[in-house]
């Protein structure tokens, strides 16, 4: 039983983030394309929910573990625990990555930091953060959240693949971080806080968004459940049942 085990949990979640942005930040300084980097935050999620995905969620998004709070999916304690573990997780990969990179690959990739593109506007950063990140959400709510999901089958690939189009997507517009955490690790390590908020409102707000929505349409009874046979006899499918039959 995992149901309170923060310790299991807690390092599935450090591991996966710490990887995320070990891989993403660190091949920021040698990408040559906006292809390699949605391949290498893509990759490496799909690779990382795909094998701990059934401990702790998967989250290694302190955007996502919102929406979990939000719908009641996750205790509030242990949403707090997921936080600290993930932007921990994000400043001690990014420092290792510090000693670690030549000074010339540090200054060529900025350790990964999210920056606003030439003409894009704190404010429409934002709004592509927020656009992004309901994708993301809505694809992990709909693959392994949704019980008629594919969670075993193809939620890490689907998650993984939603990344990688919105980095390419992003790229030149604000980095597309699409998480809280990715921006963190960077920003701390780097001392880069120059509209700093975007890349926390946008994710945040984006997750609240699609967490909510999906919940309110595909999860919950669009009426109460019956208490007794139906009086016409006829069974009536519940909602999504009529999408999967």
């Amino acid at each position: 039983m995992l149901e309170r085990d923060y310790l299991r949990r807690g390092t599935a979640e450090f591991v996966g983030t710490f990887a995320l942005l070990f891989v993403a930040a660190g091949g920021a300084a040698y990408a040559r394309s906006p292809t390699d980097l949605a391949l290498a935050n893509g990759l490496v999620i799909a690779v990382m929910v795909s094998a701990v995905g059934f401990i702790s969620g998967g989250h290694f998004n302190p955007a996502v573990t919102l929406g979990f709070l939000v719908t009641k999916r996750i205790a509030p304690v242990l949403a707090v625990f997921y936080w600290v573990v993930q932007f921990g997780a994000a400043a001690l990969a990014v420092l290792l990555l510090k000693w670690i990179l030549p000074s010339a690959a540090i200054s060529a990739g900025n350790l990964g930091d999210p920056a606003l593109g030439s003409g894009i506007a704190s404010g429409q950063g934002v709004v592509v953060e927020a656009v992004l990140t309901f994708f993301l959400v809505w694809v992990i709510f709909a693959t392994a959240v949704d019980p008629r999901g594919a969670f075993k089958q193809i939620s890490g690939l689907a998650i993984g693949l939603t990344i990688a189009a919105g980095v390419i997507m992003a790229y030149g517009l604000t980095g597309g971080a699409m998480n809280p955490a990715r921006a963190f690790g960077p920003q701390l390590v780097g001392d880069h806080w120059k509209h700093w908020w975007v890349w926390y409102v946008g994710p945040f707000a984006g997750a609240v968004i699609a967490a909510s929505l999906y919940e309110l349409l595909y999860l919950r009874p669009a009426r109460p459940e019956p208490v007794g046979p139906p009086e016409t006899g006829v069974e009536e499918p519940s909602p999504g049942d009529a999408a999967t039959s």
